[in-house]
């Protein structure tokens, strides 16, 4: 037997659904592909979707705290994107870092989800 995964997505949950739609509305200038009020919104982005949804009921992600998991988005011009974000009503931005693989910043969002902005070496 083998998993026949078709697709697949990242989600990110909060209870200020609201707020974390207009984060990402901001941060990518444009509104959701998808957009089930109160419920759901989802972003289509080049290889990946970035969905959004609102928990339902108080047990559902009751014991979850900040995770380790990051979203890590591509960029053309990192200090255009820095720029971006920068104007975001909440962003909190780290310094920029150099990696072997380029250079990076990490933005959080309302809830606290890491998105690491990367722009790779030519």
């Amino acid at each position: 037997m083998t998993l026949d995964c078709r697709d697949g997505f990242v989600t990110l949950a909060s209870k200020d659904f609201e707020r974390l739609v207009a984060f990402y509305q901001q941060l990518f200038s444009r509104s959701p592909d998808v957009l089930i009020p109160q419920v759901y919104a989802e972003f289509k982005l080049p290889g990946v979707r970035l969905g959004m949804f609102k928990p339902k009921g108080s047990e559902e992600f009751a014991s979850a705290a900040n995770g380790a998991m990051s979203v890590c988005l591509e960029v053309a011009d990192l200090e255009a994107a820095i720029a971006h974000a920068s104007q975001i009503s909440g962003a909190q931005l780290s310094d920029v870092m150099t990696a072997s693989h380029g250079r990076e910043v990490y933005l959080y969002d309302p809830t606290g989800s890491r998105l690491i902005l990367h722009q790779s070496f030519p």
